[in-house]
């Protein structure tokens, strides 16, 4: 069981790893935690969901927490709930992109605060595994059903501000972004739907964005002719990537600057993070716009903190999350795409025009290289900080990062699992290609 509890959620293969006996206990654990009184639940399409969500409720309720049951519902919707509803406690029931086999539970506090690895998920772990449950309640909690969709809909539909129609394109890929789109009715956006029935077995492709191949329909769709652009969610709908009117592929981080050029338009002067993967353009058109631009690590719980602590309006992340102070600190993909659809409905020229003069560098993607320990990864950092760390500025916000004139790397360790990540930018196509192999032949020794 130990191998479910990971650094941001809860997550397992059905029946073996995460069984129903075990969302018991965690239900137990949960309550017994946070002292939690009142906990708002979602759960995605996936046919283990509702036995799952039946075991955790019996075993909150047992120590006396009641249950707000959300339903079926996009994981933005569950943290909606959570902060809207005055909850000190929401869990999703969800397992996201991974295949129909898995399930998973992520955690929050009040106000939709994640609870993560460190922030909790070890200690709910460690009151599992020596049984120290709270004693169970003279009066158990009860089960009520709330439908939160409609005012999270009215709530998020309030940002739209369209100039004129626009027509675009949605990948639901059989998972939860429908609950996204009904924020869409009512407006001057209409949509075509590829793959919109729930069916958490995802008969037609995986519900993963960031695999480029999950995206040949919408962008076979897209190319047919007549859309603005288009959306790909994923399963439980907290990412969603983005394709441009010609069908092309529109990297997450230049997302992030056109969402914060239209949030700054009504908000001068805020403050917005973007991860430190992404492209200098972030920071340069966020201050190009009035704003704030500060750098976060890698991870929902982290950029959420430092959201809080700063009080930031938006933060986008480089996998395709987008968060809102709106929302309560938390991902809203329908309104990542309003927010798009407002800056198109304004412009004179299609979006591939709007992104082309922000797409002034040249990355290389994130690459791993898997070594042989994590012992051996520590290394090769410590070896590229002795390299390269007093030739450029360099920072350990996440891993190492350096900083030249005319180039920038970023290398992190991954936390589940020995593993190397490389993000490079340069100024040219050639540099970046020269960098990154340097950068590559000292990872792979």
């Amino acid at each position: 069981m130990a191998g479910i509890f990971k650094a941001y959620d809860i997550r397992g293969i059905y029946g073996t790893e995460l069984t129903e006996a075990v969302a018991y206990d965690l239900g137990r654990a949960f309550v017994t935690f946070l002292n939690c009184k009142k906990i708002a639940i979602g759960r995605d399409i996936r046919p283990s969901s509702v036995p799952l969500f039946e075991h955790f409720a019996k075993g909150a309720t047992e120590l006396g927490a009641d249950i707000i049951d959300l339903g079926l519902c996009s994981t933005p919707v569950s943290y909606y709930g959570n902060g809207s509803l005055g909850c000190d406690a929401s869990v999703m029931i969800t397992a996201s992109h991974n295949p129909k086999e898995y399930n998973g539970f992520k955690l929050c506090r009040e106000r939709a605060i994640p609870i993560s690895g460190a922030t909790g998920i070890a200690d709910i772990e460690a009151i599992i595994a020596k049984g120290a449950y709270a004693p169970k309640a003279a009066v158990p909690g009860t089960v009520t059903k709330v439908d939160v969709i409609p005012s999270y809909c009215e709530f998020i539909r309030k940002n739209a501000d369209l100039a004129r129609p626009l027509r675009i394109c949605c990948d639901f890929a059989n998972g939860m972004g429908t609950t996204e789109a009904k924020v869409f009715e009512g407006l001057p956006l209409t949509w075509t739907s590829l793959y919109p029935e729930p069916d958490g077995t995802f008969p037609n492709h995986e519900a993963n964005p960031l695999k480029h191949e999950t995206l040949d329909a919408i962008r076979a769709e897209v190319r047919k002719g007549g859309y603005d652009f288009g959306v790909a969610f994923d399963g439980d709908a907290d990412r969603a990537g983005f394709i441009d009117e010609k069908g092309d592929i529109i990297p997450m981080d230049m997302i992030t600057a056109l969402v914060a050029e239209d949030l700054l338009r009504t908000h001068p002067g805020a403050t917005i993070f973007y991860d430190l993967r992404s492209s200098w353009a972030v920071k340069e058109v966020i201050l190009e716009h009035g704003g704030k631009p500060m750098m976060s690590r890698v991870g929902h719980a982290f950029i959420k903190q430092q959201m809080r602590e700063n009080d930031a309006l938006f933060a986008g992340e480089l996998s395709g999350h987008y968060y809102f102070k709106a929302n309560f600190t938390a991902e809203s993909s329908s309104l990542a795409v309003l927010c798009l659809a407002n800056i198109v409905s304004r412009a004179d020229k299609p979006l591939s025009e709007l992104i082309k003069p922000i797409q002034r560098y040249v990355a290389s993607g994130e690459i791993n290289t898997r070594l042989a320990s994590a012992d051996a990864a520590a290394k090769v950092l410590a070896t590229l900080k002795d390299r390269y760390g007093a030739q450029g500025h360099a920072f350990e916000l996440d891993g190492l990062s350096v900083e030249f004139a005319d180039w920038w790397f970023n290398v992190r360790c991954s936390n589940t699992e020995p593993l190397i990540r490389l993000n490079l930018e340069a100024k040219t196509e050639d540099e970046m290609i020269r960098r990154r192999d340097e950068i590559l032949a000292v990872i792979r020794g």
